[in-house]
């Protein structure tokens, strides 16, 4: 009976993640940029589950335009929202209609706009969560709060873009925790592990011959990797754990950076300042 937005849902993590929530009874909105694939994959949970409270809506995160249109939209038709999963993510490098780096706007700051555009209907909610999909990736973020949303300069550009919005998907998760204090609307970052998954496909072309066979014979599946999402969204008793960093061993210490409360306040800051808020 519960309401739940899953952010890339019609794939990999996302899907298997809508995929249980489904099972589980929950009314669950598939928010993708395809419409093509989110209908499909709207259409096959239902069938799967036999939960016809399955649907598709267009978010696009790389365009702070379409994270306003779908708040708008979805605020109007949905009465409830109980859990938000901040799941979408991209690796490739690029720049956004907004001006920002591709993977900082749809990894970070597309998210963060959501958050914020949801935040008092998930408080009217409450109890209510926020799972924001982060990884390990982290322990390499190096965030400069002068030049967020500007794509680190050198060789390794995306890599690095990639590890600053990982970065700040864990700090995000802190400080939105210390905020939403005595709300009941609690949040955790998650690193689902090294799953195999779409991700890969922006992978550089001189990687992708060592790091795809890895990733076949190696790294968990999509349902694996779902697994620590669904544990954030739905285990009892993780409320005092808010702003906590988890993986499939639970709650764990992030790397230094990942713990640093002011660079979190600045982050926060900076972010308000670059979706306009």
């Amino acid at each position: 009976g519960r309401t739940a937005i899953v952010t890339g849902g019609s794939s990999g993590i996302g899907a298997a993640t809508a995929l249980e929530l489904a099972r589980c009874g929950a009314r669950v909105i598939l928010a993708t940029r395809s419409a093509q694939r989110g209908e499909a994959a709207a259409s096959r949970i239902r069938r799967e589950t036999g939960n016809n409270e399955v649907q598709f809506m267009h978010l696009d995160l790389a365009s702070l335009r379409s994270v306003r249109a779908f708040a708008s939209a979805f605020l109007r038709q949905e009465p409830h929202l109980h859990l938000l999963i901040n799941n979408a993510g991209v690796s490739a490098g690029g720049t956004t209609e907004d001006g920002f780096s591709l993977p900082f706007q749809v990894n970070h700051l597309g998210h963060f706009l959501l958050t914020e555009l949801l935040l008092e209907q998930l408080r009217r909610c409450a109890p209510s969560r926020v799972v924001i999909v982060a990884s390990s990736a982290h322990c390499a973020g190096r965030l400069r709060p002068e030049s967020l949303g500007r794509p680190p300069p050198g060789l390794f550009s995306a890599f690095r873009d990639y590890c600053d919005s990982k970065l700040a998907n864990v700090l995000h998760a802190r400080e939105l925790a210390t905020r939403e204090q005595g709300t009941q609307v609690t949040c955790y970052a998650v690193h689902p592990g090294f799953v195999n998954t779409s991700l890969f496909r922006h992978a550089p072309l001189w990687l992708k011959p060592l790091l795809l066979p890895l990733a076949w014979l190696l790294f968990l599946d999509a349902s694996e990797g779902a697994q620590v999402v669904l544990d954030c969204a739905t285990q009892d008793g993780l409320e005092p754990l808010s702003g906590r960093y988890f993986t499939d061993c639970g709650p764990r210490l992030p790397w230094p950076a990942g713990r640093d409360d002011r660079l979190a306040r600045a982050l926060w800051e900076g972010s308000e300042r670059l979706v306009g808020l």
